[in-house]
């Protein structure tokens, strides 16, 4: 009997990175916001940028009800979230770039009832130097070792407007290379507000914190994705505040705050038999490819509730077919393939943006942007 686990499972022995392919809110069962409920008690340091999270979970309690309450201490069952609980220290940079640890430390030893810390960035992330960040990361490290029973979250730092080229985006890429190459639990900030809702990525137009993108290439930011897409989708979004940003990036913010919280309460940790109904996809599905951007390999993910005739391939953005991954009858269940960002000749393709595409027979067919980045 073949035994499958769950697409979205974590298992502690892999890297659990918190980005833009978890803000689906309506993906997370309500169980598990529940066992969040039930089960966390968090420790948060933020100072403006940080505060994001919390101010988007706010609003999301007026947008979408009582599920999603959180408050000092977990009265009333909601989710045992402590704001800023850390005694004269503000962020991961100030005043320092160490008090945090010492500071978390000395909560821990009056309160070992909390069993999640997380820590944000103001802008410091961005003025680091290579030897800053091996600082923080070694910190986290130490406590880690010392605190076994404790989930410790790192994060990367805010937008800055430096693009890709910038010290923030090579100071953010030196701590998610560690996340991934240690199994470590990452929020990534940064690539959160590089996107929008579709799947758009704007990381590569300059952006900044504020969501305003360079929509041309000429230098120039004079677009605000986050703005444009609030006007084109009412209804979809809550108005909430959302320091130095707009509201939609605090709402996304907050739906991945609640992916992080149910991981962290161990949705999906739990094995389930092929026969076991629960098994069965409820739909025709291609998920956003893991990692995104990508510079050498990439996890693309669909899930069929029967067995079909699938064309699973990439395209550029002039609609040519550039790599067939699957062209097979594939069985009914959850299924995974690498892309290494080669051809159908065996070739890299250029840097830039494709498209991933799923398509079955009857017609159906779902894609998702991936970018590729040498």
């Amino acid at each position: 009997m073949i035994t499958l686990l769950n697409v979205y499972a974590w298992d502690k022995t892999s890297p659990l990175i918190i980005d833009h392919t978890c803000t689906d809110l309506a993906l997370i069962p309500e169980s598990s916001i529940e066992d969040a409920k039930t089960n966390l008690h968090i420790a948060y340091g933020h100072t403006s940028h940080g505060s994001q999270l919390t101010t988007g979970m706010s609003g999301l309690v007026s947008f979408k009800g009582e599920l999603y309450a959180f408050n000092n201490g977990g009265a009333n069952g909601s989710l045992d979230l402590r704001d800023k609980p850390f005694s004269g220290v503000e962020d991961l940079g100030n005043p320092d770039r160490t008090s945090w640890e010492t500071a978390t430390r000395n909560y821990l030893k009056d309160h070992p009832d909390i069993n999640v810390v997380i820590w944000s960035w103001c802008g410091q992330a961005g003025t680091a130097r290579e030897s800053d960040i091996d600082t923080y990361l070694s910190l986290m490290n130490g406590l880690e070792t010392d605190y076994s029973d404790v989930d410790f979250v790192y994060m990367t730092g805010h937008l800055d407007g430096k693009g890709l080229e910038g010290n923030l985006h090579i100071r953010n890429e030196q701590i998610r290379n560690y996340c991934r190459e240690n199994n470590k639990i990452l929020y990534d900030f940064e690539d959160i507000e590089s996107y929008d809702p579709d799947g758009t990525y704007f990381g590569d137009k300059i952006p900044t914190d504020n969501c305003d993108y360079d929509s041309d290439g000429n230098g120039s930011r004079d677009g605000n994705w986050a703005i444009e897409w609030q006007n084109a989708h009412p209804g979809e979004w809550y108005n909430c505040s959302s320091a130095h940003s707009q509201p939609l990036n605090a709402n996304r913010k907050a739906y991945a705050a609640w992916w992080l919280w149910a991981k962290l309460a161990e949705w999906g940790n739990t094995s389930i038999d092929e026969d076991d109904a629960e098994a069965v996809p409820q739909g025709f599905t291609l998920q956003q490819n893991f990692p995104n951007p990508f510079n050498s390999a990439t996890t693309i993910t669909y899930a069929l509730n029967d067995q079909s005739m699938i064309d699973l391939a990439i395209f550029n953005i002039a609609g040519q077919r550039v790599k067939t991954l699957v062209y097979e009858i594939k069985p009914q269940g959850f299924h995974s393939i690498l892309w290494h960002g080669l051809n159908d000749q065996g070739k890299t393709v250029t840097s830039g943006i494709y498209i991933c595409r799923l398509k079955i027979p009857d017609g159906l067919l779902e894609t998702k942007n991936l970018l590729y980045i040498k």
